[in-house]
């Protein structure tokens, strides 16, 4: 994490606060806890704000409030920082059902890494992982905390369509397809949660900030949640991290 809070300008209508050059859990506590002093504070001229790995981008109207006010504001709620209670941490479990033709890259990863399939499940179901930031496409998480010990390349040549619900390695992380959509991650496993839903209130399953725990099931459980979910009566276990 730096020493000092940097500001940076990204185009005419946007200010980035950067935190630090890492992905760490301290640098998006910061970020959390300043996207949601900022929503507290309500700042007029605001239009979004837009939380990432190691910084927040906020979006704002210019004619309404300048730059040098806005960074002066920002500073302000900053000193305030400390404060800001953070709500609990949710902990949301996935079912997935991992390798096959649900997980087709299931192998090349067990290989990569010279371990058992077995040991790739394992591994991969044993962490709680950190939703850093939300992006690429609607509810895509990027979640940090994955073993190095499973890490592996992105495919040479992405696929044109990835499968909803695929969960994938690529490099150092993990994540989850919520649409069907173009991606080089390899495929380890899928879920039959619906993560990502237009016509819901909420149409993101969960929020940056939460974490995931991969749940292993195998293809009856699949099928069954499968079903529950296109009558809309499946609902994912959500518990306060640190208990079970």
């Amino acid at each position: 994490m730096y020493e000092k809070t940097r500001y940076l300008t990204a185009g005419d209508r946007a200010l980035v606060i950067e935190f630090g050059d890492k992905i760490e859990e301290q640098i998006n506590s910061k970020i959390r806890s300043l996207t949601l002093a900022m929503e507290i504070e309500d700042i007029i001229g605001i239009i979004e704000t837009v939380p990432t790995y190691r910084s927040l981008m906020v979006i704002y109207e210019p004619m309404i409030i300048e730059l040098n006010e806005l960074i002066d504001k920002v500073k302000s709620i900053e000193v305030k920082m400390d404060a800001i209670k953070l709500p609990d941490t949710r902990v949301i479990e996935i079912p997935t059902l991992y390798g096959g033709e649900y997980g087709q890259d299931i192998e090349f990863v067990a290989q990569h890494n010279k371990i058992s399939l077995s040991e790739v499940i394992k591994i991969h179901t044993s962490m709680e992982y950190l939703i850093y930031m939300m992006g690429f496409t609607p509810g895509f998480p990027y979640l940090g905390g994955m073993n190095h010990s499973i890490a592996t390349p992105r495919l040479q040549i992405p696929r044109a369509k990835i499968p909803v619900g695929s969960v994938g390695i690529a490099g150092n992380q993990t994540g989850i397809y919520p649409i069907e959509s173009p991606g080089g991650w390899q495929l380890i496993g899928r879920t039959p949660v619906k993560l990502y839903d237009p016509y819901r209130k909420n149409p993101v399953l969960f929020n940056a900030g939460d974490y995931i725990k991969f749940v292993q099931i195998d293809e009856y459980e699949y099928k069954n949640i499968e079903a529950l979910e296109r009558v809309e009566k499946y609902r994912v276990r959500v518990r306060e991290k640190g208990k079970r």
